[in-house]
């Protein structure tokens, strides 16, 4: 801290960033001031009366000017003292009429001078350093000048009135300077507290923001990945049936109970999402069933391999494999051609899992930027638990959709599953799964007359 700077500069500095916290801070603080100025003002007072150097009209006088300073200082005073020198001519007004009402008495009464001990504080609190130090040596040594030159003590008296006189001076420069560059140092790291606060509630709501926008991101690819392909499913078997109703009326309510299963499986999901919980298909399903299931309702042409021994995961793992199967299927139905056969194979190893959709369709370009949210959500979810999708494709050729992930080591706590796949239900192309829904979605629709068919 500089010899020019104000005190009152990092007082309006920290003031800025923290607001009136500091202020109230400050006028609670300053009790203590009031509390030692009006010691020192009653002991001054107590010293000036019974001053043995000095006749009785002479002391009777001191005191009385010794009084005015009072008022002073409650009216002016302190409300200088708690603004701390904002308005550096209020303060100086106020500190040279101080040390007016402080001189005269001081002058006549050399006990008066006691109350340097509480001007001193204040010039250091509202003025610049420089300033402060001059009316400081005034207030030392302007009344042993004034009472050697009205009294004319011998020499010996004002030898030791001056000693006493330079000790004070140079103990209250050194003293001040130091409180003063304290102070400085306290009002800039409390400024700098009230910037980290701030930063803190910054990087709080900022990371309120990302956490709202991961979780949009994530609503988002739940809703892609399961209501939005289920009533795609639905359009597409609503146009079906409205070109087989004059033709064909068997297929047409083969597809309308097509229709009415998917939509049962997509209030099932959206209860799972609504609720927070797993995945319809996961309900009470490992994940090889619950793949099982998925293959099934895409038809005939899908079938699902597993390899290693299957064992519980964690929720997000499956999930995250749950969804990739879904999203490669319904992108095979949409892109790969009905005649198209899709694999989907699940293998687990000591340390991953991997899962892989294939399929022989038609295929696309790699090399043109894939358009659309799927593969990229598919991405972006793999990611989220360590682990990388990759897709294949050739023109042609069919297309291959495979995620990685990795898996902690298996436990000997729980007995492996067995790795040999259960049965699928022999169910034609156009044929829903009978699988059952989870308990906590009832059917909303009657089940469908199959004597029909």
């Amino acid at each position: 801290m500089s010899a020019d700077l104000p005190l009152e500069e990092p007082s309006r500095r920290l003031s800025e960033p923290a607001g009136a916290r500091d202020s109230d801070a400050w006028e609670g603080s300053f009790l203590p001031w009031d509390v030692y100025f009006a010691v020192v003002w009653v002991a001054t007072l107590v010293f000036t009366l019974g001053a043995p150097s000095s006749s009785e009209p002479v002391r009777m006088i001191a005191a009385a000017l010794f009084v005015l300073p009072a008022p002073w200082y409650v009216w002016v005073g302190r409300a200088e003292l708690l603004r701390q020198g904002v308005d550096e001519q209020r303060a100086l007004r106020y500190i040279g009429g101080a040390v007016l009402l402080f001189l005269a008495p001081a002058i006549l009464v050399g006990e008066t001078r006691i109350a340097t001990f509480a001007l001193v504080p204040q010039c250091f609190i509202v003025l610049r350093l420089r300033l402060a130090l001059v009316f400081v040596a005034v207030i030392n040594i302007a009344p042993v000048l004034g009472w050697a030159a009205l009294w004319q003590p011998d020499g010996r008296t004002v030898f030791f009135q001056s000693l006493f006189a330079l000790v004070a001076l140079v103990f209250s420069t050194v003293q001040g300077s130091w409180i003063i560059r304290i102070i400085g140092q306290s009002m800039d790291r409390a400024a700098l507290i009230a910037e980290l606060e701030a930063s803190r509630e910054e990087i709080a709501r900022l990371s309120a923001d990302r956490g709202a926008l991961a979780e949009r991101e994530r609503m988002s690819r739940e809703i892609h990945d399961t209501l939005a392909q289920g009533f795609t499913s639905l359009l597409m078997l609503l146009q079906a049936v409205d070109s087989e109703l004059e033709r064909d009326l068997p297929q047409a309510r083969r597809h309308l109970d097509l229709m009415a299963d998917t939509a049962r499986q997509n209030l099932a999901e959206a209860r799972a999402l609504v609720a927070g919980g797993a995945p319809a298909d996961l309900d009470g399903n490992s994940l090889p069933d619950a793949l099982r299931r998925l293959a099934a309702r895409h038809g005939d042409t899908a079938s699902v391999e597993v390899t290693g021994t299957a064992r519980p995961l964690a929720p997000a793992l499956e999930v995250v494999a749950l969804r990739t199967c879904q999203e490669a299927l319904a992108n095979a139905t949409k892109h790969a051609g009905p005649d198209a056969t899709v694999t989907v194979s699940l293998a687990y190893t000591e340390g991953e899992l991997s899962v892989s959709v294939r399929d022989d369709g038609c295929g696309f370009d790699e090399s043109v930027p894939l358009r659309g949210y799927g593969l990229n959500g598919l991405r972006a979810r793999a990611a989220e638990v360590g682990g990388h999708a990759q897709v294949r494709s050739t023109r042609g050729r069919g297309t291959t959709v495979a995620v990685r992930l990795p898996l902690p080591a298996p436990t000997a706590a729980r007995p492996p599953e067995s790795s040999t796949p259960a049965p699928c239900p022999s169910v034609p192309a156009d044929e829903p799964f009978p699988g059952r829904l989870p308990k906590h979605a009832p059917d909303p629709l009657p089940e469908p007359d199959r004597s029909r068919t």
